[in-house]
């Protein structure tokens, strides 16, 4: 079940990280238990082996039907493998949900910053969120959608990570927003030249959330 057939002979020192963690989990599963409390069981192995088994423990999940309790301080992990999701803050819940609902729909301020990267706007007295990749980053002269949110601004930082570029653009209204672009055809030159570059920011609506202030992280 754990998939390590022919290992039974070999000594603990004689298993890789991932190998121990799943005679682990046979220790823990032998006697069937209603719930079984993993904290934190992926923290020390390296990210490729941290995913390989990601995708080990949903699927074990699935076949014995045992509630897995997980715990981690990995938010990407938590969207990952949940199908429900506590977020918790100083010993309380700020927000229990789907991983979608939590990370589409964070209702405070915390759980906006803890679960993926937000921008928190402040709007005569009140907060609002919207995710980095649901901003749309264009030259300032390019013609605006009807019925989106506009800001603009200057480009103050541009990270290149691969699969996609982070900027962080300086708003004239004040404040900066974080925005997050595919590099579906864009070179990582092409993206760092964008440094200290004039653009205008745009979303829907519908992708701005009120939140509430939350507690402190």
């Amino acid at each position: 079940m754990v998939r390590l057939s022919g290992f039974g002979d070999r000594r603990p020192v004689q298993l890789s990280g991932g190998q121990r963690q799943r005679v682990a989990l046979a220790r823990s599963i032998v006697n069937r238990p209603q719930v079984l409390l993993l904290d934190e069981p992926l923290g020390a192995l390296d990210l490729k082996l941290r995913q390989e088994m990601q995708l080990f423990l949903k699927s074990l999940q699935a076949d014995l039907g045992i509630t897995f309790l997980y715990v981690t301080h990995d938010q990407e992990e938590a969207l990952t493998m949940s199908d429900r999701i506590a977020v918790f803050n100083a010993g309380r819940v700020e927000q229990i949900g789907s991983p979608a609902e939590v990370y589409e729909r964070p209702s405070t301020e915390f759980v906006a910053g803890f679960v993926g990267v937000s921008n928190v706007l402040e709007r005569h007295g009140r907060k609002f969120t919207v995710r980095p990749e649901k901003i749309h980053m264009l030259d300032e002269e390019a013609a605006a959608e009807p019925g989106v949110t506009v800001e603009s601004g200057l480009t103050r930082e541009v990270v290149y990570v691969g699969m996609f570029t982070r900027y962080v653009v300086e708003l004239d209204s004040g404040g900066e927003l974080t925005v997050v672009r595919q590099n579906l055809e864009t070179s990582s030159q092409e993206a760092l030249e964008s440094k200290g570059k004039r653009v205008r920011l745009e979303w829907r609506p519908e992708h701005t959330f009120e939140i509430e202030p939350g507690g402190e992280g």
